[in-house]
């Protein structure tokens, strides 16, 4: 076995550089796929409060116009009214006319003809009477009319005013998208850096372990490096392995900037295996715990607390679903994977 292993040590490997460069690759590209997802969401909520925004401002649009339009209808009712009244008036004092000259044509000689005079006298006084209530209804009407004009060039304002808000509204809601990407694509290149930084600092302190490897965007500790078997207490040498991750955790927290969420995530692995003990009656109880107990590790070594996740998932999340030995080492693991908070 020594000697295979020896072997096997003078052999160049361009794999685990090959497996590195894949590795950021993916990782580069899902972490894209998932700040363009987070964008979008913002995004459409954004756009979705504007929309509603929209759809009441267009709403009173069509409530000003509508009403626009009655107040027009009026105004046409009214010019015909007083129309009507003014042709009235006329006749009204044509036939006046009509009677001062029948009754100037009268002679004083004709006595019997004083009964006519004092009719014609009696229907020129009602004529008059009806022409001053004809021109005082014109003047009312003359100044209702003025009055509806105003209330249309009022509404005609207030059209043109909503018009131009729904205007300035679109262009903000165009703005806001064009400076929300930017800044988020800001933050991706910004975690992406820090990212990359992390993963340095973790291949330097874990240079040289076969126990430890990298699956997409996490690393990953064989639960062997770290626990005995069916226990959640940290073993003395997966302790000093955690230390080391403390250690890059610390100057990485150190060096990027507050502004910018990110959280370690501490994930529990366990094998199809079941296990039932008072203390763990599932595998997810035991994830959970192992999990938690690499967390306050951290924690003890001076990582931040608002700086980790942990979660276990039991058995529903293998990296190998064959049911041989080594499917169910690989799949007893702590991945630890730092993504945003």
């Amino acid at each position: 076995m020594a000697l295979a292993r020896s072997r096997a040590a003078e052999r160049p490997s361009f794999w685990p550089g090959y497996v590195d460069a894949l590795s950021s690759l993916l990782l580069v590209i899902i972490f894209l796929l998932s700040i363009f997802m987070i964008t979008q969401f913002f995004l459409n909520q954004e756009i979705l409060g504007q929309d509603t925004a929209m759809q009441r401002l267009n709403a009173q649009i069509a409530e000003l116009t509508e009403l626009l339009q009655l107040e027009r209808a009026n105004a046409d009712d009214l010019e015909l009214t007083i129309a009507s009244l003014s042709a009235t008036l006329q006749n009204t004092r044509e036939e006046r006319d009509s009677l001062e000259q029948q009754l100037s044509g009268i002679g004083a000689g004709f006595g019997d003809a004083q009964d006519r005079i004092a009719g014609l006298e009696s229907e020129l006084a009602a004529e008059e009477e009806l022409t001053r209530e004809a021109e005082a209804q014109v003047a009312l009407l003359n100044q209702q009319l003025a009055a509806l004009r105003q209330q249309i060039g009022a509404l005609e304002a207030a059209l043109d005013a909503a018009e131009q808000r729904d205007v300035e509204s679109r262009t903000q809601i165009a703005d806001l998208g064009r400076r929300l990407n930017i800044a988020l694509a800001q933050r991706v290149q910004d975690l992406s850096r820090y990212r990359s930084d992390f993963f340095g600092r973790m291949r330097e302190a874990l240079e040289g372990r076969s126990d430890v490897e990298i699956v997409g965007d996490r690393f990953v500790f064989q639960s062997e490096v770290l626990f005995d078997a069916g226990q959640a207490q940290i073993s003395e040498e997966g302790s000093e392995q955690i230390s080391a991750l403390a250690d890059a955790i610390l100057e990485l927290e150190d060096q990027i900037p507050p502004d910018i969420p990110w959280v370690l995530r501490i994930d529990g692995h366990t094998d199809r295996r079941p296990i039932s003990t008072p203390q763990f009656p599932s595998n997810w109880e035991l994830s959970a715990a192992r999990a938690i107990s690499v967390a306050k590790q951290l924690v003890e070594e001076g990582v931040s607390p608002n700086r980790l996740v942990a979660a276990g998932f039991g058995e529903f999340a293998p990296l190998d679903p064959a049911d041989t030995d080594e499917a169910y080492r690989r799949n007893r693991r702590i991945e630890f994977k730092l993504t945003e908070g």
